[in-house]
């Protein structure tokens, strides 16, 4: 069995989506794949609807970071063609006649298949966010987990 590891930088809906598409057809072929959520991409993974009282304990500049992410994978714009924000629905339209997945769904096809999804601690302390604006099932870690991983890899891949 070989080894993936995903880097996921990118908070953007179409590189998110490739990143999901690449782990599920890895773990299709029974190879071990590891998602590294930092910085953006830390944003795919939020509740649509953060726990109430969660802003406690954080800095005015954490707050605004937080505020001003997007709160799950359905949010999130495009890199390319966004119009306004009107290009995800677009997107998303052409993609149902077409009966690809969503985000949302290729996550979980994900971690139905068993993939490995750690978050960048780092990454979230900067950008405020807590544990408990995420999905469920995630790992808190860092640089040095995440280099473990590619090491062992045979693909590594920042997106």
């Amino acid at each position: 069995m070989s080894k993936k590891t995903i880097i996921v930088f990118s908070g953007d809906y179409d590189k998110v989506m490739a990143a999901f598409i690449i782990a599920n057809g890895a773990l299709a072929m029974d190879d071990e794949v590891a998602m590294f959520f930092t910085f953006w991409g830390i944003s795919a993974l939020r509740k649509p609807k953060a726990p109430t009282g969660i802003a406690a304990g954080k800095s005015l500049l954490q707050k605004a970071f937080s505020s001003m992410m997007a709160k799950g994978p359905e949010r999130l714009g495009l890199s390319k063609m966004n119009f306004l924000g009107a290009g995800p629905a677009l997107m998303k339209k052409v993609m149902k006649a077409e009966n690809a997945m969503t985000v949302a769904q290729l996550i979980d096809s994900a971690r139905e298949l068993g993939v490995k999804m750690t978050v960048c601690g780092m990454s979230m302390d900067i950008l405020g966010i807590k544990m408990e604006e995420l999905i469920d099932g995630l790992e808190l870690s860092g640089v040095a987990a995440m280099l473990g991983d590619a090491e062992e890899s045979d693909v590594t891949l920042f997106i």
